[in-house]
């Protein structure tokens, strides 16, 4: 049902995600990145809650990406039915597939990356991913969306996708990139793909109009001037 690659960039030090699957809105459920801490997919049949608690373990409890995997699944049922990675500031990673997860399943990481997916059409799926991320150049956006092209021409999930995500976080504490397909009768990918090419031009104005709006350029948004 997903399939996805949760990295670090080593120039920025920026960590994001970029995810799909056959089910509606795969963003509002399975990516969670956090400036300065980490980046944990949720995916399989997913429990939200274990985005969070990887995360907190990393920055309360200073825990290694392992370590706070492990404490959070020790906190949670039904671990068989859950596929987890996790890439902590650093570029340290961790993984898991519980041995109920749906068909053919796979992770692999890579050097500051983990590639993951379920219900794929054959593991090389994953295995594509690697290199593609770890070879491309860019923003750590495009890289990770690179990945994501990989997958799909080794042959992506057994059956369509429909949402795709791609979640950023740099240095403030919001994220600096949260787009969403939420629903795409075909290749939403692409489509994802096509929102960050029209976002990216425009993304560095609107960190500065958070921070001083006084030296923000406008976009025509009502109220601007």
């Amino acid at each position: 049902m997903t399939f996805s690659i949760v990295g670090r960039c080593e120039r920025t030090g920026q960590l994001g995600i970029a995810i799909s699957s056959s089910s509606i809105a795969v963003g509002a459920r399975c990516p969670w990145v956090r400036a300065g801490v980490g980046v944990v997919a949720t995916q399989n049949v997913t429990l939200p809650a274990l985005g969070p608690r990887v995360l907190d373990h990393m920055e309360s409890a200073k825990l290694d990406p392992a370590a706070a995997l492990d404490r959070a699944l020790s906190e949670s049922e039904w671990n068989e039915y859950r596929q987890v990675t996790v890439v902590d500031a650093q570029g340290r990673t961790a993984f898991f597939s519980g041995k109920q997860a749906l068909g053919t399943y796979h992770a692999v990481a890579g050097k500051q990356c983990v590639a993951a997916g379920n219900m794929l059409s054959g593991v090389y799926v994953i295995e594509a991913m690697i290199p593609a991320f770890e070879s491309a150049s860019g923003h750590l956006a495009d890289r990770l969306l690179a990945a994501m092209h990989a997958a799909i021409s080794a042959g992506g999930e057994a059956g369509p996708v429909h949402s795709a995500a791609l979640k950023i976080a740099g240095e403030q504490s919001w994220p600096l990139v949260d787009l969403r397909v939420d629903w795409a009768d075909d290749d939403p990918i692409g489509k994802l793909d096509g929102l960050w090419q029209a976002y990216q031009p425009q993304m560095q104005d609107y960190v500065t109009r958070a921070l001083n709006p006084t030296a923000a350029p406008s976009y025509g948004v009502p109220g601007d001037e």
